[in-house]
């Protein structure tokens, strides 16, 4: 899943982000209000980690603007702002949760995961489509039972398909879901057709059906056959 972290202390950021991505998240960074403004314009996330106080604006009028644009957005507050009345503040403009600095990064590990599968997957541990299961929390994906061995390119595809099933997806929005900020270093999207060819074949020749449908002009649809 698709992570954005808005904090203004290098050193915090830089141990947030990679500890987010040992865990598996596509993790983008932004170090003030101004660019965390055009990131959440340019990208859809998942979940957004925002610090309060940041040096050229207020973290709560991102949350604010998240809310009236991106409403399925996650959002988590972290603050060394200890207050009840900033707890109750954030927590009443849209943010979901909302952690005291310092904090253990595991812990906002499991404050993400607990808003990613209340905002993405109604609360489930497991995904299902027909015989295929995602199991987000520990990176597993299974087709009737049988273990999926999957790239992780491959094993995010599965996921942002299986979280929009039924949904037409286009060529563009799996591209900025699977690299995000990294997009713009692409000379092509042909890369997109190749992970879905593939996460075809490995989904059927494990045992289950072609759920990945071309949608002619517009993109692909995960769906039952």
């Amino acid at each position: 899943m698709k992570v954005l972290v808005i904090e203004d202390e290098e050193a915090l950021k830089e141990s947030i982000v990679a500890y987010l991505r040992q865990e598996g998240y596509l993790c983008d960074a932004a170090v003030d209000y101004k660019s965390a403004l055009l990131k959440t314009a340019s990208h859809h996330y998942a979940c957004v980690v925002v610090d309060l106080t940041l040096p050229d604006g207020n973290g709560l009028n991102i949350v604010r603007s998240l809310k009236e644009n991106y409403e399925n957005t996650g959002i988590i507050i972290i603050s060394a702002k200890n207050a009840l009345d900033d707890k109750i503040t954030g927590l009443e403009v849209g943010a979901d949760d909302y952690l005291t600095k310092p904090f253990h990064l595991s812990e906002l590990n499991a404050r993400i995961k607990s808003v990613l599968r209340r905002r993405n997957f109604n609360g489930h541990k497991v995904l299902r489509v027909g015989e295929v299961e995602v199991q987000p929390d520990a990176a597993e994906a299974t087709v009737a039972g049988k273990p999926l061995t999957l790239t992780r390119k491959e094993y995010d595809l599965l996921l942002y398909f299986v979280s929009n099933r039924n949904r037409v997806l286009t060529k563009e929005s799996i591209a900025e879901y699977l690299w995000g900020d990294h997009i713009e270093m692409l000379d092509s999207l042909d890369f997109v057709y190749t992970h879905i060819k593939n996460l075809r074949r490995k989904i059927v020749e494990a045992g289950g059906a072609d759920y990945i449908h071309t949608v002619y002009g517009l993109g692909y649809k995960f769906t039952s056959p």
